[in-house]
């Protein structure tokens, strides 16, 4: 990083016109890198405790801590799909004291999905991207498949008379079905379940047949052997599951197929840059610390670090995937 020492930055007003601009930005720099918050931090999470989503607000929670020298408390305000909190996050100052700890559904597939949202994309400061993890389509032993191309042609052959398990209408676990029965050209019956956890005792019973569960929480399901793995949702094959293929490379139809749910740290809209820098660079320093590696080892998924610029292209990207899968389906709904 460039340093200007005190002469130099008192002599910038003097200094001739082609030099001022060379120097800005590293003056920004050292700005930004001496920004510190003057009070108690709140990381919102709009989620409940236990998931990922709360486990990557409070890693940064004992960080920000440790490096700013203020407490970073986090605050989980569950509800409507990630909404609720969302909503009580939009509602702080930009000055840097307030944190979202954000994810794929309220920042991404909640946009299209619901009728009536209450906030749009221009009203976040993307940050930093923390994780991003795949699902990973899993059946029952029952289910006469053991490769992708197996159970498209089961499918085919039993059109609509398989069922399928989500965390929810709308949430990551449903869409990425939805989009695999599109690309397949596939169709199969929809079992909506309170989270995650129901729908995997459903399926281990064989009361369902399949699902995308995230592999964060499914891997345990797997190892004892109670389903079995096709494929994972991701471009890349996950070092947790290495002889699982990835759907894309399995069948031309799914080339294009990529899902990751994924975590980000956002900033209210107007919050200064040199703000939105100094969390940047913490979250950089915390997603090459060990201790936060081994942790997003075990469950299965990768940091997903990178420049504001990078991780508010990211999410824009997400925002378009899931527009064209929910209107293809003709999924609306209401926040409640």
């Amino acid at each position: 990083m460039p340093c200007l020492s005190r002469r130099a930055v008192l002599a910038l007003p003097l200094a001739s016109p082609a030099l001022v601009p060379a120097l800005a930005p590293a003056l920004v720099q050292a700005q930004g890198s001496a920004w510190r918050p003057t009070q108690q931090v709140r990381i919102i999470c709009p989620a409940a405790a236990g998931g990922t989503a709360d486990m990557m607000a409070r890693l940064l929670g004992q960080h920000l801590t440790q490096a700013w020298g203020q407490t970073a408390v986090v605050d989980n305000r569950s509800g409507a799909g990630g909404i609720i909190g969302t909503q009580e996050f939009l509602r702080q100052p930009a000055d840097g004291h307030t944190i979202l700890s954000g994810n794929i559904g309220p920042q991404a597939i909640a946009y299209s999905l619901y009728r009536n949202m209450p906030y749009t994309p221009a009203r976040f400061a993307p940050v930093a991207g923390s994780v991003r993890g795949p699902n990973v389509l899993v059946v029952h032993p029952s289910v006469p498949a053991q490769t992708v191309l197996e159970f498209v042609a089961h499918l085919k052959a039993n059109p609509g008379r398989l069922a399928y398990g989500s965390p929810g209408i709308g949430q990551s676990g449903h869409l990425t079905s939805v989009w695999f029965s599109q690309l397949t050209g596939t169709e199969a019956i929809h079992i909506p379940f309170r989270g995650a956890g129901p729908a995997a005792i459903e399926l281990v019973a064989g009361n369902i047949q399949f699902m995308w569960d995230n592999l964060s929480s499914g891997i345990e399901q797997i190892r004892g052997g109670r389903v079995r793995a096709i494929a994972v949702s991701s471009a890349e094959r996950n070092p947790q599951l290495p002889d699982v293929p990835t759907a894309r490379e399995t069948m031309p139809e799914l080339a294009q197929f990529e899902v990751n749910t994924w975590f980000g740290k956002f900033y209210p809209a107007g919050t200064p840059a040199h703000i939105v820098q100094a969390l940047n660079e913490e979250m950089r320093i915390l997603a090459e610390s060990p201790s936060f590696r081994q942790r997003v080892e075990q469950i299965g998924s990768v940091s997903l670090w990178g420049t504001p610029e990078q991780f508010s292209n990211f999410v824009t990207g997400e925002i378009a995937k899931w527009r064209g899968v929910i209107q293809r389906e003709g999924l609306q709904m209401d926040v409640s």
